[in-house]
Protein backbone atom coordinates (compact mmCIF):
# COMPACT_ATOMS: atom_id res chain seq x y z
CA UNK A 1 0.00 0.00 0.00
CA UNK A 2 2.58 2.58 0.78
CA UNK A 3 4.34 1.83 -2.68
CA UNK A 4 1.44 2.86 -4.49
CA UNK A 5 1.76 6.22 -5.71
CA UNK A 6 -1.77 6.32 -6.76
CA UNK A 7 -3.38 5.27 -3.20
CA UNK A 8 -4.77 2.39 -5.64
CA UNK A 9 -4.34 -0.12 -3.22
CA UNK A 10 -7.01 -0.65 0.25
CA UNK A 11 -7.70 -2.78 2.65
CA UNK A 12 -10.76 -4.87 2.02
CA UNK A 13 -13.02 -4.36 4.93
CA UNK A 14 -14.65 -7.57 5.35
CA UNK A 15 -11.62 -10.05 4.60
CA UNK A 16 -8.98 -7.69 5.80
CA UNK A 17 -6.88 -8.30 2.80
CA UNK A 18 -4.99 -5.95 0.51
CA UNK A 19 -6.55 -5.45 -2.51
CA UNK A 20 -7.17 -3.02 -5.84
CA UNK A 21 -8.97 -2.86 -9.03
CA UNK A 22 -8.40 -5.78 -11.25
CA UNK A 23 -10.60 -4.58 -14.58
CA UNK A 24 -13.11 -7.25 -13.68
CA UNK A 25 -10.40 -10.53 -14.71
CA UNK A 26 -13.25 -12.77 -13.86
CA UNK A 27 -15.90 -10.91 -16.95
CA UNK A 28 -13.03 -9.91 -18.80
CA UNK A 29 -11.64 -13.94 -19.21
CA UNK A 30 -15.00 -14.61 -20.91
CA UNK A 31 -15.05 -11.52 -23.43
CA UNK A 32 -17.01 -9.61 -21.30
CA UNK A 33 -16.49 -5.73 -20.19
CA UNK A 34 -15.40 -4.56 -16.41
CA UNK A 35 -19.06 -3.54 -14.58
CA UNK A 36 -17.87 0.17 -14.42
CA UNK A 37 -17.41 0.20 -18.23
CA UNK A 38 -20.95 -1.37 -18.78
CA UNK A 39 -22.94 0.29 -16.44
CA UNK A 40 -21.61 4.03 -17.19
CA UNK A 41 -24.17 5.52 -20.31
CA UNK A 42 -22.08 8.33 -21.61
CA UNK A 43 -19.14 5.72 -21.89
CA UNK A 44 -17.16 8.08 -19.64
CA UNK A 45 -14.65 5.12 -18.65
CA UNK A 46 -13.22 2.83 -21.68
CA UNK A 47 -11.23 -0.23 -21.69
CA UNK A 48 -9.42 -1.69 -24.11
CA UNK A 49 -5.90 -3.18 -25.67
CA UNK A 50 -3.59 -0.89 -26.14
CA UNK A 51 -1.16 -3.54 -28.33
CA UNK A 52 -4.45 -3.45 -30.74
CA UNK A 53 -3.99 -0.31 -33.17
CA UNK A 54 -7.93 -1.11 -34.08
CA UNK A 55 -9.04 -1.01 -30.45
CA UNK A 56 -11.03 2.13 -29.59
CA UNK A 57 -8.69 3.08 -26.77
CA UNK A 58 -5.94 2.82 -28.75
CA UNK A 59 -7.31 4.98 -31.45
CA UNK A 60 -8.35 8.07 -29.07
CA UNK A 61 -4.65 7.78 -27.31
CA UNK A 62 -2.54 7.72 -30.34
CA UNK A 63 -4.93 10.54 -32.00
CA UNK A 64 -5.77 12.70 -28.95
CA UNK A 65 -4.15 14.55 -26.17
CA UNK A 66 -4.64 12.52 -22.78
CA UNK A 67 -2.94 12.64 -19.46
CA UNK A 68 -1.27 10.15 -16.69
CA UNK A 69 -1.20 10.54 -13.27
CA UNK A 70 2.81 10.70 -11.75
CA UNK A 71 4.54 9.52 -14.55
CA UNK A 72 7.56 10.25 -13.09
CA UNK A 73 7.37 7.45 -10.58
CA UNK A 74 8.43 5.15 -13.57
CA UNK A 75 5.52 2.77 -12.97
CA UNK A 76 4.30 3.60 -16.82
CA UNK A 77 1.04 3.88 -15.86
CA UNK A 78 -1.82 2.73 -18.57
CA UNK A 79 -4.79 4.83 -17.54
CA UNK A 80 -5.30 7.57 -19.46
CA UNK A 81 -6.78 11.08 -18.88
CA UNK A 82 -9.13 12.66 -22.22
CA UNK A 83 -9.58 16.30 -21.61
CA UNK A 84 -8.99 16.27 -17.37
CA UNK A 85 -7.59 19.81 -16.01
CA UNK A 86 -3.75 19.35 -13.48
CA UNK A 87 -6.98 20.50 -10.48
CA UNK A 88 -8.64 16.86 -11.00
CA UNK A 89 -5.67 14.81 -11.60
CA UNK A 90 -3.06 16.25 -8.71
CA UNK A 91 -4.56 15.66 -5.23
CA UNK A 92 -2.82 18.93 -4.28
CA UNK A 93 -3.87 20.75 -6.90
CA UNK A 94 -7.58 21.68 -5.39
CA UNK A 95 -7.92 24.03 -2.82
CA UNK A 96 -10.33 22.61 0.38
CA UNK A 97 -12.64 24.38 1.72
CA UNK A 98 -13.02 26.53 4.68
CA UNK A 99 -13.86 25.09 7.38
CA UNK A 100 -12.94 21.62 5.32
CA UNK A 101 -16.87 21.23 5.19
CA UNK A 102 -17.21 19.51 1.53
CA UNK A 103 -20.40 19.96 -0.64
CA UNK A 104 -20.83 16.41 -1.45
CA UNK A 105 -18.69 14.51 1.43
CA UNK A 106 -18.19 14.62 4.89
CA UNK A 107 -14.39 13.93 6.59
CA UNK A 108 -13.12 11.75 9.16
CA UNK A 109 -10.49 14.25 10.79
CA UNK A 110 -7.26 13.13 13.02
CA UNK A 111 -3.48 12.38 12.37
CA UNK A 112 -5.02 8.86 10.63
CA UNK A 113 -6.41 10.04 7.61
CA UNK A 114 -5.38 12.18 4.74
CA UNK A 115 -7.85 14.02 2.95
CA UNK A 116 -6.91 15.48 -0.33
CA UNK A 117 -6.08 18.86 -0.85
CA UNK A 118 -4.11 21.31 1.72
CA UNK A 119 -4.78 24.17 3.94
CA UNK A 120 -1.41 25.49 3.57
CA UNK A 121 -0.56 24.35 0.09
CA UNK A 122 -0.99 27.64 -2.53
CA UNK A 123 -1.64 26.49 -5.96
CA UNK A 124 -2.88 29.62 -7.69
CA UNK A 125 -2.95 28.17 -10.91
CA UNK A 126 -5.93 26.24 -10.07
CA UNK A 127 -9.13 28.05 -9.08
CA UNK A 128 -11.08 24.68 -8.40
CA UNK A 129 -12.81 23.87 -4.86
CA UNK A 130 -12.84 20.49 -3.64
CA UNK A 131 -16.29 19.59 -3.02
CA UNK A 132 -16.05 15.77 -3.00
CA UNK A 133 -13.04 13.32 -1.37
CA UNK A 134 -13.34 10.15 0.78
CA UNK A 135 -10.88 9.52 4.05
CA UNK A 136 -7.27 7.44 3.20
CA UNK A 137 -5.82 6.07 5.99
CA UNK A 138 -2.27 5.90 6.83
CA UNK A 139 -1.04 2.40 5.74
CA UNK A 140 1.82 2.42 8.77
CA UNK A 141 0.64 3.54 12.54
CA UNK A 142 2.38 3.67 15.25
CA UNK A 143 4.05 0.04 15.67
CA UNK A 144 6.08 1.00 12.53
CA UNK A 145 7.58 4.05 14.02
CA UNK A 146 8.32 1.71 17.31
CA UNK A 147 9.72 -0.82 14.96
CA UNK A 148 12.53 1.44 13.62
CA UNK A 149 13.26 2.40 17.35
CA UNK A 150 13.72 -1.34 18.43
CA UNK A 151 15.42 -2.24 15.75
CA UNK A 152 18.01 0.72 15.99
CA UNK A 153 18.32 -0.23 19.42
CA UNK A 154 18.97 -4.21 18.53
CA UNK A 155 21.20 -3.49 15.85
CA UNK A 156 23.24 -0.75 18.06
CA UNK A 157 23.58 -2.91 21.30
CA UNK A 158 25.34 -5.30 19.29
CA UNK A 159 27.07 -2.98 16.69
CA UNK A 160 28.77 0.01 19.67
CA UNK A 161 30.45 -3.10 21.86
CA UNK A 162 31.90 -5.08 19.40
CA UNK A 163 33.59 -1.80 17.76
CA UNK A 164 34.68 -1.18 21.22
CA UNK A 165 36.39 -4.68 21.15
CA UNK A 166 37.97 -4.06 17.81
CA UNK A 167 39.44 -0.84 18.81
CA UNK A 168 41.09 -1.89 21.37
CA UNK A 169 38.21 -0.30 24.10
CA UNK A 170 37.15 -3.72 25.46
CA UNK A 171 38.41 -6.73 25.91
CA UNK A 172 37.26 -9.64 24.13
CA UNK A 173 36.32 -11.53 27.69
CA UNK A 174 34.60 -8.68 28.97
CA UNK A 175 30.90 -9.03 30.11
CA UNK A 176 29.85 -6.59 28.21
CA UNK A 177 30.42 -7.88 25.10
CA UNK A 178 29.97 -11.47 25.62
CA UNK A 179 26.72 -11.33 28.17
CA UNK A 180 24.99 -8.15 27.69
CA UNK A 181 25.72 -7.38 24.13
CA UNK A 182 23.55 -10.29 22.79
CA UNK A 183 20.99 -10.30 25.72
CA UNK A 184 19.81 -6.77 25.16
CA UNK A 185 19.81 -7.33 21.10
CA UNK A 186 18.01 -10.64 21.08
CA UNK A 187 15.33 -8.95 23.42
CA UNK A 188 14.98 -5.90 21.08
CA UNK A 189 15.03 -8.28 18.58
CA UNK A 190 12.28 -10.28 19.57
CA UNK A 191 9.72 -6.90 20.34
CA UNK A 192 11.16 -5.98 16.74
CA UNK A 193 9.76 -9.32 14.82
CA UNK A 194 6.45 -8.96 17.96
CA UNK A 195 5.85 -5.50 16.17
CA UNK A 196 6.39 -6.46 12.57
CA UNK A 197 4.33 -9.25 12.80
CA UNK A 198 1.58 -7.58 14.97
CA UNK A 199 1.41 -4.77 12.00
CA UNK A 200 0.30 -7.45 9.42
CA UNK A 201 -3.30 -7.63 8.90
CA UNK A 202 -2.82 -11.66 8.49
CA UNK A 203 -0.41 -12.37 11.07
CA UNK A 204 -1.26 -15.66 11.02
CA UNK A 205 0.21 -15.60 7.43
CA UNK A 206 3.84 -13.95 8.18
CA UNK A 207 5.81 -17.02 7.13
CA UNK A 208 4.49 -16.58 3.84
CA UNK A 209 7.39 -13.99 3.54
CA UNK A 210 10.49 -17.13 3.70
CA UNK A 211 8.50 -19.90 1.89
CA UNK A 212 6.87 -17.29 -0.93
CA UNK A 213 9.61 -14.84 -0.84
CA UNK A 214 9.33 -11.64 -3.59
CA UNK A 215 12.91 -11.38 -3.75
CA UNK A 216 12.72 -8.07 -5.30
CA UNK A 217 11.03 -6.68 -1.92
CA UNK A 218 13.34 -5.26 0.67
CA UNK A 219 10.24 -6.86 3.35
CA UNK A 220 11.69 -10.20 2.11
CA UNK A 221 14.97 -8.82 2.58
CA UNK A 222 15.13 -7.68 5.61
CA UNK A 223 13.09 -10.75 6.93
CA UNK A 224 15.84 -12.66 6.10
CA UNK A 225 18.76 -10.18 6.95
CA UNK A 226 17.04 -10.38 10.40
CA UNK A 227 16.76 -14.23 10.85
CA UNK A 228 20.26 -14.37 10.14
CA UNK A 229 20.99 -11.79 12.61
CA UNK A 230 18.99 -13.54 14.95
CA UNK A 231 21.20 -16.71 14.45
CA UNK A 232 24.13 -14.77 15.32
CA UNK A 233 22.96 -13.18 18.65
CA UNK A 234 21.34 -17.06 19.48
CA UNK A 235 25.30 -18.53 19.08
CA UNK A 236 26.52 -15.69 20.17
CA UNK A 237 24.84 -16.35 23.78
CA UNK A 238 25.17 -19.81 23.81
CA UNK A 239 29.19 -19.60 23.35
CA UNK A 240 29.12 -17.21 26.25
CA UNK A 241 26.49 -19.11 27.98
CA UNK A 242 29.04 -22.03 27.97
CA UNK A 243 32.23 -19.71 28.85
CA UNK A 244 33.59 -19.79 24.96
CA UNK A 245 35.25 -16.51 24.58
CA UNK A 246 36.37 -17.80 21.09
CA UNK A 247 33.32 -18.15 18.91
CA UNK A 248 31.95 -14.70 19.57
CA UNK A 249 35.00 -13.02 18.12
CA UNK A 250 35.07 -15.41 15.12
CA UNK A 251 30.78 -14.76 14.89
CA UNK A 252 31.71 -10.66 14.70
CA UNK A 253 32.98 -11.59 10.76
CA UNK A 254 29.18 -12.42 10.29
CA UNK A 255 27.69 -10.12 12.98
CA UNK A 256 28.97 -7.48 11.63
CA UNK A 257 27.72 -6.69 8.56
CA UNK A 258 24.55 -8.68 9.39
CA UNK A 259 23.98 -5.48 12.08
CA UNK A 260 24.90 -3.10 9.65
CA UNK A 261 22.09 -4.12 7.64
CA UNK A 262 19.99 -4.77 9.93
CA UNK A 263 20.05 -1.17 11.05
CA UNK A 264 20.24 0.45 7.72
CA UNK A 265 17.43 -1.53 5.26
CA UNK A 266 14.81 0.08 6.50
CA UNK A 267 16.55 2.83 4.23
CA UNK A 268 15.71 0.53 1.52
CA UNK A 269 12.49 -0.84 2.07
CA UNK A 270 11.23 2.79 2.34
CA UNK A 271 12.58 4.19 -0.85
CA UNK A 272 10.69 1.58 -2.57
CA UNK A 273 7.58 2.84 -1.27
CA UNK A 274 6.97 5.41 -4.54
CA UNK A 275 4.48 7.24 -3.23
CA UNK A 276 5.92 8.67 -0.85
CA UNK A 277 8.65 11.21 -1.93
CA UNK A 278 10.19 12.48 1.46
CA UNK A 279 11.57 9.02 2.09
CA UNK A 280 13.06 8.63 -1.64
CA UNK A 281 16.68 10.61 0.65
CA UNK A 282 20.04 8.82 -0.32
CA UNK A 283 21.26 9.55 3.23
CA UNK A 284 19.02 8.14 5.01
CA UNK A 285 20.49 4.61 5.22
CA UNK A 286 23.79 6.28 7.04
CA UNK A 287 21.61 8.31 9.29
CA UNK A 288 20.13 4.82 10.28
CA UNK A 289 23.27 3.70 10.86
CA UNK A 290 23.98 6.56 13.37
CA UNK A 291 20.64 6.34 15.07
CA UNK A 292 21.01 2.68 15.47
CA UNK A 293 24.93 3.32 17.10
CA UNK A 294 23.67 6.78 19.35
CA UNK A 295 20.65 3.87 20.59
CA UNK A 296 23.00 1.11 21.11
CA UNK A 297 25.63 3.22 23.25
CA UNK A 298 22.53 4.74 25.38
CA UNK A 299 20.98 1.35 25.65
CA UNK A 300 24.57 -0.08 26.72
CA UNK A 301 25.30 3.04 29.55
CA UNK A 302 23.62 1.80 32.25
CA UNK A 303 25.22 -2.13 31.89
CA UNK A 304 28.81 -0.02 31.51
CA UNK A 305 28.65 2.01 34.33
CA UNK A 306 27.70 -1.30 36.27
CA UNK A 307 30.25 -3.81 34.85
CA UNK A 308 32.78 -2.21 32.94
CA UNK A 309 33.35 1.56 34.45
CA UNK A 310 36.78 1.94 31.59
CA UNK A 311 34.30 2.52 28.94
CA UNK A 312 31.76 4.32 30.53
CA UNK A 313 33.29 7.77 29.79
CA UNK A 314 34.33 6.71 26.17
CA UNK A 315 30.39 5.52 25.54
CA UNK A 316 29.57 8.77 27.28
CA UNK A 317 31.31 11.04 24.66
CA UNK A 318 30.13 8.48 21.93
CA UNK A 319 26.66 9.16 22.35
CA UNK A 320 27.44 12.92 22.62
CA UNK A 321 28.94 12.86 19.03
CA UNK A 322 26.71 10.28 17.72
CA UNK A 323 23.59 12.68 19.39
CA UNK A 324 25.51 15.55 17.39
CA UNK A 325 25.77 13.67 14.07
CA UNK A 326 21.64 12.80 14.45
CA UNK A 327 20.73 16.57 14.46
CA UNK A 328 22.95 17.12 11.91
CA UNK A 329 21.00 14.75 9.71
CA UNK A 330 17.53 16.12 11.07
CA UNK A 331 18.71 19.83 9.52
CA UNK A 332 20.17 18.62 6.53
CA UNK A 333 16.57 16.67 5.97
CA UNK A 334 14.53 20.01 6.49
CA UNK A 335 16.89 22.60 5.48
CA UNK A 336 17.60 21.50 2.24
CA UNK A 337 15.34 22.23 -0.91
CA UNK A 338 13.12 19.26 -1.56
CA UNK A 339 12.56 18.68 -5.52
CA UNK A 340 8.66 17.57 -5.23
CA UNK A 341 5.29 19.08 -3.97
CA UNK A 342 4.94 16.39 -2.12
CA UNK A 343 8.42 16.31 -0.13
CA UNK A 344 8.39 19.68 1.30
CA UNK A 345 4.39 19.76 1.98
CA UNK A 346 5.74 16.15 3.77
CA UNK A 347 8.45 18.17 6.10
CA UNK A 348 5.93 20.94 6.05
CA UNK A 349 3.68 18.54 8.22
CA UNK A 350 6.72 17.07 9.96
CA UNK A 351 8.32 20.16 11.38
CA UNK A 352 4.86 22.91 11.42
CA UNK A 353 1.84 20.53 10.74
CA UNK A 354 0.34 17.92 13.01
CA UNK A 355 3.49 15.92 13.98
CA UNK A 356 5.52 18.80 14.78
CA UNK A 357 4.87 18.65 18.73
CA UNK A 358 6.61 14.54 18.13
CA UNK A 359 8.90 16.60 15.94
CA UNK A 360 10.06 19.39 18.16
CA UNK A 361 10.06 17.68 21.16
CA UNK A 362 11.86 15.03 20.01
CA UNK A 363 15.01 17.32 18.51
CA UNK A 364 14.68 19.12 22.04
CA UNK A 365 15.12 15.91 24.19
CA UNK A 366 17.79 14.30 21.32
CA UNK A 367 19.92 17.53 22.85
CA UNK A 368 20.47 15.55 25.86
CA UNK A 369 22.32 13.18 24.09
CA UNK A 370 24.92 15.81 22.77
CA UNK A 371 25.46 17.08 26.73
CA UNK A 372 25.79 13.56 27.86
CA UNK A 373 29.60 13.88 28.72
CA UNK A 374 28.11 16.53 31.26
CA UNK A 375 25.02 15.26 31.96
CA UNK A 376 25.85 11.05 32.63
CA UNK A 377 23.22 8.39 32.69
CA UNK A 378 20.44 11.27 33.27
CA UNK A 379 21.14 11.64 29.26
CA UNK A 380 20.16 7.77 28.21
CA UNK A 381 16.39 8.10 28.89
CA UNK A 382 16.05 11.72 27.60
CA UNK A 383 18.15 10.19 24.26
CA UNK A 384 16.47 7.51 23.52
CA UNK A 385 12.94 9.29 24.18
CA UNK A 386 13.72 11.71 21.33
CA UNK A 387 14.72 9.32 19.02
CA UNK A 388 11.55 7.39 19.28
CA UNK A 389 9.72 11.04 18.91
CA UNK A 390 11.65 12.13 15.79
CA UNK A 391 10.88 8.43 13.86
CA UNK A 392 7.40 8.46 15.01
CA UNK A 393 7.07 12.10 13.23
CA UNK A 394 9.37 11.21 10.57
CA UNK A 395 7.39 7.77 9.52
CA UNK A 396 3.81 9.02 9.87
CA UNK A 397 4.74 12.82 8.07
CA UNK A 398 5.83 10.26 5.04
CA UNK A 399 2.38 8.82 4.91
CA UNK A 400 0.35 12.59 5.03
CA UNK A 401 0.11 13.49 1.92
CA UNK A 402 -2.38 12.93 -0.17
CA UNK A 403 -2.27 10.95 -3.12
CA UNK A 404 -5.82 10.32 -4.47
Amino acid sequence: MAACPYDAIFINPEDHSAEKCNFCAHRIDVGLEPACVVVCPVEAILVGDMHDPDSKVARIVNRDPVNVRRPEKETQPKLFYKGAHQATLDPLAARRPDGELFMWSEQRTGTDYVVSGHPDYNNTSAAALLSYDVPHTIPWDWRVSLYTWTKGITAGAYLVPLLLVLLGFLKPESALWLQVAPVVSGAFLALTGALLIWDLEHPERFYLIFTRPQWRSWLVRGAFIIAGYSLVLALHFAASFFGNTTLPRLLMIAGLPLAALTAIYTAYLFAQAKARDMWQNPLLPPHLFVQSLLAGAGALLPFAAWLEPNVFAPLLWSLGALGLIHLLFIWGETTIVHPTAHARLAVREMTRGRYKVYFRTGVVLSLAGVFAPWLGLAAVPLALAGLLLFEHAYVQAGQSVPLA
